[in-house]
């Protein structure tokens, strides 16, 4: 089975309302299988366009367990209280590549 990647794109607007939603954001991740693979951090666009403001990147074990996170009562709840801390946020689910 292969693992799966949430990989989230953000510029955070309001970073004191943000940071509840950071610190809440973990336990969920952890319930569901899951861990933080990038958390904010340095980074550099080295080709195209993109200049994301803040990454992070998430890996479940399988796309089916990384779906029930996002789609989850318990991230549902803590996913409210990023509402209203940033300007932007995108978050795409992908699944990797089979192991080997």
């Amino acid at each position: 089975m292969a693992a799966a990647y949430v990989i989230v794109e953000m510029k955070i607007s309001d970073p004191e309302r943000y940071r509840e939603y950071m610190a809440a954001a973990p336990a969920t991740i952890a319930a569901a299988g899951g861990e933080y693979v990038v958390r904010g951090g340095r980074h550099e666009s080295i080709e195209g366009d993109w200049q994301p403001a803040r990454l992070a990147m998430l890996r479940f074990p399988s796309f089916e367990q990384a779906k029930a996170w996002y789609d989850g009562e318990l991230y549902r709840t803590v996913r409210a209280k990023r509402a209203g801390a940033t300007e932007r946020f995108n978050m795409v689910l992908v699944e990797g590549v089979p192991a080997a």
